[in-house]
C-alpha cells in the first residue's frame, strides 16, 4: 500500500500518530532526532521538579478557581473569623453578589453582630480579598409563617384584635 492509495484521514490519523509507512508495507515509528540542547541534559538549571503547592497554585489561577476556593476558605474557618463564642451562634449561609448572609441562633445575636458588622467585614476583606465580600447582613432564625395554610385570609386581616 502506497501513499497514493491511503486516505487522507488515516494518512492524517497516522502523521499525528508519528507513524510513517515503510518499503515493506509495515508502519513503523518515526525516529526523533537527538538534540544536544541544555534542556535535555541532566544536571542542568531549571530540571529540579517544582513543589506541588506550586502547582496546585498554578492550576488554581489558571482555571480560575481562586474565588471559589476563597469563599470556601471563609466558610470553613468562619469560626477563626468571628471568633469562637460567635461562631456558636451563627454560620454563613450564603454569598450572592458580593454580600454574605449570616444566619444567627436568635434575633437578639443578628442585632448584636450587626454592630460589629465594620470589624467582621474587615477581618474576613484581610483574611479572604479573593472571596469578593462587600457587605454582610445578619439574619435571625427560620421562624413558621402563619401566611399559608387552609386558614389563613389574603390581606392584612383584622388589626384591632388585642382591644
Amino acid at each position: 500500500m502506497s501513499d497514493a492509495e491511503v486516505p487522507e484521514t488515516i494518512a492524517t490519523y497516522l502523521r499525528l500518530r508519528g507513524l510513517e509507512p515503510s518499503r515493506r508495507g509495515a508502519w513503523r515509528k518515526r525516529q526523533r532526532r537527538r538534540n544536544d540542547d541544555d534542556e535535555n541534559q541532566p544536571f542542568t538549571p531549571g530540571r529540579d521538579p517544582g513543589s506541588l503547592g506550586d502547582a496546585i497554585d498554578v492550576l488554581t489561577k489558571a482555571h480560575g478557581w481562586a474565588p471559589q476556593l476563597a469563599r470556601e476558605d471563609l466558610v470553613r474557618q468562619w469560626e477563626e473569623v468571628a471568633g469562637a463564642d460567635t461562631a456558636r451562634h451563627s454560620s454563613p449561609v450564603s454569598l450572592v453578589d458580593g454580600m454574605l448572609t449570616i444566619q444567627c441562633d436568635s434575633t437578639a445575636w443578628a442585632k448584636n453582630l450587626t454592630y460589629m458588622r465594620a470589624h467582621i467585614l474587615t477581618q474576613i476583606v484581610t483574611r479572604y480579598p479573593e472571596a469578593g465580600v462587600e457587605s454582610v447582613r445578619f439574619v435571625g432564625p427560620d421562624v413558621p409563617t402563619w401566611k399559608w395554610g387552609r386558614r389563613s385570609i389574603p390581606g392584612r386581616g383584622p388589626r384591632d384584635t388585642y382591644g
